[in-house]
């Protein structure tokens, strides 16, 4: 008697032990009003899990403020019921209301799925209580991401007195996962982040060195029983039209679009043709006061979801091996025509691979070109990766190619409880009008340890003068390079003399030496050291520094547009400091500030930034750059100004007026921008661009951009 008694006990604490990382789905028929409400019979009798846990402040105790979640789905769409209640529900921070807003801002609810289950990669949502919304793709466990993907669904909120309520709809053809299964079995975790408190509460994973994205540390949806196999087909026809006013008026209009099809949940195919890939936002203009070439991000939608499955694995920011703005975008960032372009991205048996082809028409100086680029990567044990990658340029006869090798092996037990990740990648680039040359190559080895009160970095690169890839970005050439990084970030106790102070960080080596690659002299060499570093409870930071640094210079170069240096290699040392308060407020600032030595000369830089947040639906911010280089040639002095004012009417009509001004070349840009979502997945631009110079107008551009969306 007694041993069944033992026996049931431990099966009871073995089933409780079990669940609590647990939640299943329950199928529905009759599908919930999205209203916010949760009211509805399928939300009352759905199974709730409630058991979170803080991350921030106080790691591993309880959720001082209840949180409940619920899954249920039918044959075309889940949906996730939230309940985050709070006893103070007077001091919920809710200000954003744009699609893609700033969820550290706020109060908010973030869901991720790991659809494979593959403890890799996953697709974030989250909202706020004012129903904002935001997708982010992650890759890698964590370990990178793409902020800019779009993916079609909708959320609405409910606040009271009691809290604030989320119900999402998340279309299943909007996400991938695995064929073939009865039954699927998806990664799943919740976080909620109450901005009073600063308490970041989790339902899995919320141990210091990990968090919501890194989904090895997901609890479990089952019950999932999904009976979609493909033909979904999506039809995303735009028409542009507007004026171009330079000296004289000049109509612009085009017309297009992209056909998706779902070939099953694990495959797709993107088509698009007539492909407008202007830009709707002007880039954030940027000043260069050192000899390498500046890195703009890709802004535009084509190539933001494909990120993950074109990445050469290279890391780092020297170089870039496959640069999407090579395509479409000439070397002054105007846009090339684009005649048809075709995708195939998908994930299966533990194989990702990707395929894209797009054919760019005669424009200017530009030829007929075609560009096509494929990879294919594995899973490789619980959480590493190797793949092969090759992107290719077909133009005027001639043919490009840039291909790689890479691999990664990744832990999150390392030392039991610590992220590791040890990985590399080779390239080797070729020209179909030279002959194969072995030295035209490049590779780059590198160690991460990244975790919360101790961070390592070490990687070592090799690019010798022939390797040239045409389809990246080369911001060096012929050079050998060794970085180091050791970083300790303390916490100290919230009852001590120092319980403001959330965490210190302490860097005492931040090492790069770069030389050229085919002589070994110096190129670059840099050593920081920050003395300080802090962040408060209330998340305001400071930080101090020492840098020493070199730079070799084989030629002369032109600093500016007016100071030459000559050829030599110069030494110097440079201090920094920096402040900031935390942005969420209602008014925050960051001020930036060095000063010391540069090449035989004198440098200080400052910079100032202050946010107003006026209401949910105005957002008003500055920014003051100031460069003053006094040299033995001669003085430069840089000025930089940024000015942007955000207005959201609702989470589907936001937009921003934004304008940049600097003194280099006296230009403003002005940028005008408003977006309205008459429906999830249809959007409708409406953009006014100016180029001023040594204040006239030389350019304005005005556009409206129709972007509709039709299911068969």
């Amino acid at each position: 008697m007694w041993r069944a008694v033992v026996l049931l006990v431990l099966t009871v604490f073995q089933f409780n032990l079990y669940s609590q990382n647990e939640i299943k789905a329950s199928y529905t028929e009759m599908a919930p009003l999205i209203d916010g409400l949760l009211n509805d019979s399928v939300w009352i009798s759905a199974e709730r899990i409630s058991n979170f846990t803080q991350r921030e402040l106080s790691v591993g105790n309880p959720a001082t403020e209840k949180t409940e979640v619920a899954i249920i789905y039918d044959d075309d769409f889940i949906y996730v019921g939230v309940w985050c209640y709070d006893q103070q529900a007077e001091k919920i921070i809710a200000m954003e209301m744009k699609r893609d807003f700033d969820y550290d801002l706020d109060d908010n609810f973030i869901l991720i799925f790991d659809t494979y289950d593959d403890d890799r990669n996953g697709f974030m949502f989250v909202t706020n209580p004012n129903a904002a919304r935001a997708d982010i793709q992650i890759f890698n466990n964590g370990g990178a991401e793409n902020a800019f993907w779009n993916s079609v669904w909708d959320v609405k909120t409910v606040r009271n007195a009691e809290g604030w309520f989320a119900e999402f709809i998340i279309p299943l053809y909007s996400l991938r996962y695995p064929v073939g299964k009865e039954v699927q079995e998806w990664g799943v975790n919740f976080e909620r982040n109450i901005r009073h408190k600063r308490e970041q509460v989790l339902w899995q994973g919320w141990g210091r060195n990990y968090g919501i994205k890194q989904v090895n540390k997901a609890g479990s949806l089952l019950n999932l029983k999904l009976n979609r196999d493909g033909g979904f087909v999506e039809l995303k026809p735009y028409a542009i039209g507007g004026a171009e006013i330079e000296g004289e008026s000049k109509a612009r209009g085009n017309a297009g679009g992209d056909i998706n099809y779902l070939i099953s949940p694990t495959y797709r195919l993107n088509a698009t043709f007539n492909t407008d890939f202007a830009q709707v936002e002007s880039d954030q203009q940027q000043v260069n006061l050192t000899r390498f070439p500046l890195f703009f991000p890709e802004l535009r939608e084509f190539f933001l979801e494909g990120t993950d499955y074109f990445d050469m694995g290279f890391g780092g920011d020297r170089i870039v091996p496959f640069y999407t703005r090579r395509i479409g975008l000439d070397e002054n960032r105007e846009a090339v025509p684009i005649i048809a372009g075709a995708r195939v991205l998908g994930k299966e048996h533990n194989r990702t691979v990707g395929l894209m082809s797009i054919q760019t028409a005669e424009h200017d100086n530009e030829p007929l070109s075609n560009y096509t680029v494929a990879s294919w990567r594995q899973d490789l044990g619980a959480q590493s990766v190797g793949g092969l990658m090759s992107a290719n340029k077909f133009s005027s006869g001639r043919w490009h190619s840039t291909t790689a090798i890479n691999g990664r092996f990744s832990t999150s037990k390392f030392l039991k409880k610590r992220n590791l990740d040890i990985g590399g990648a080779y390239i080797q680039s070729y020209n179909s009008d030279t002959a194969f040359d072995t030295k035209a190559f490049a590779y780059r080895a590198y160690l991460y340890y990244f975790n919360d009160k101790v961070v390592g970095v070490l990687t070592n690169q090799l690019s010798p003068e022939p390797f040239d890839a045409e389809l990246g970005l080369m911001r060096r050439r012929n050079f050998s390079e060794t970085f180091a990084l050791l970083s300790f970030k303390p916490r100290p106790k919230a009852e001590g003399p120092l319980g403001f102070i959330r965490q210190f960080e302490f860097v005492p080596l931040r090492f790069t030496y770069t030389t050229y690659a085919d002589t070994r002299e110096i190129q670059t060499f840099d050593y920081t050291v920050q003395f300080l570093g802090f962040d408060t409870r209330k998340r305001d930071g400071f930080s101090a520094t020492y840098t020493y640094k070199a730079e070799g210079l084989r030629d002369d170069f032109l600093l500016g547009d007016s100071l030459l240096i000559p050829d030599s290699t110069y030494w110097w040392g440079f201090y920094g400091l920096n402040a900031y308060t935390f942005s969420g407020r209602r008014i925050s600032a960051k001020a930036d500030y060095g000063w010391g030595d540069f090449f035989d000369g004198y440098r200080d830089r400052f910079s100032l930034g202050i946010n107003w947040r006026i209401s949910r639906y105005f957002t008003l911010s500055g920014e003051i750059l100031n460069d003053r280089i006094e040299l033995p040639q001669g003085k430069l002095n840089v000025q930089l100004y940024r000015s942007r004012l955000e207005y959201a009417f609702g989470p589907n009509a936001f937009g921003s007026v934004y304008g940049q001004w600097n003194n280099a070349n006296e230009q403003f840009l002005l940028n005008y921008r408003l977006r309205l979502i008459p429906k999830i997945g249809t959007d409708l631009y409406l953009i006014m661009n100016q180029d001023y110079r040594s204040a006239k107008l030389e350019r304005t551009t005005i556009l409206a951009k129709l972007i509709w969306r039709f299911i068969l």
